[in-house]
């Protein structure tokens, strides 16, 4: 379970569902050493290790709270001790509770502060004090931000959140050699995504993109991937991987 030599490690949280998952069996395949972060999930955080492992590559999972700052410290703990350090941090975890602003339940309003804001400032600040020199830290964001679908505009601020501190994070690690992006995928067929929704509202979504259809994890995986590996001079961006969309 221990990692040697030069290896990269990275901690995927909500890498126990869609693009987490993908995320996480992307980087264990560019050779990098991968804590699968889990909340309440542990047998899904188990098959991707599972996964990662049945092809060559090396993984464990660990569970936390990420809006938890005790439990964040020891999941960063937790990499450093099996892993000697961390290079990588894939900050997927968040949670989407959709309507219109008028009829908005706010204690979904505060569900997802706590998830999605708070979480990010959690994991960011552990991030942002333990990753090596040559580290890269990607955020999550979403293309709703841009595009404004109606329905979306709770979980939407908490993501034009996600934007501002992952652009002033970025300045605040000057002289670090750490890179801090964010990911704002558009209509990606996950789990998350498609739960409530009828065929028709996803074969429409399916076509805003020109390319006329849903991502894939394994598209946001992709950009992840650059992300956290070759691009060293792309920093402080919140990159739009929607296939087109806006």
């Amino acid at each position: 379970m221990s990692s040697t030599g030069n290896t990269r490690v990275a901690i995927v949280t909500g890498g126990s569902g869609g693009i987490g998952r993908a995320a996480a069996q992307r980087l264990a395949a560019d050779g990098m050493s991968v804590l699968v972060h889990y909340a309440g999930h542990p047998a899904r955080a188990e098959e991707v290790v599972a996964a990662i492992t049945a092809e060559g590559g090396t993984a464990s999972a660990a569970r936390a709270d990420v809006a938890d700052e005790t439990q964040v410290a020891a999941l960063f703990d937790t990499a450093e001790q099996r892993y000697g350090g961390v290079d990588v941090v894939v900050h997927t975890a968040g949670i989407m509770l959709l309507s219109p602003l008028a009829e908005l339940d706010l204690d979904d309003l505060d569900r997802m502060h706590r998830t999605n804001i708070r979480g990010t400032f959690v994991v960011d600040q552990q991030a942002a004090r333990r990753l090596r020199p040559g580290g890269a830290l990607v955020n999550f964001s979403t293309s709703v931000v841009k595009i404004g679908q109606v329905g979306y505009t709770a979980y939407a601020a908490t993501k034009g959140a996600v934007d501002a501190i992952t652009l002033i994070l970025a300045r605040e690690l000057r002289g670090r050699d750490v890179t801090v992006n964010a990911v704002a995928p558009g209509p990606t067929a996950t789990p998350l995504f498609l739960d409530g929704k009828d065929e028709e509202t996803v074969d429409h979504l399916a076509k805003l993109a020109p390319l006329e259809r849903l991502g894939r994890p394994e598209d946001i995986a992709e950009t992840v991937a650059f992300l956290a590996g070759p691009a060293r001079w792309v920093n402080g961006q919140v990159l739009y991987a929607n296939g087109g969309i806006a």
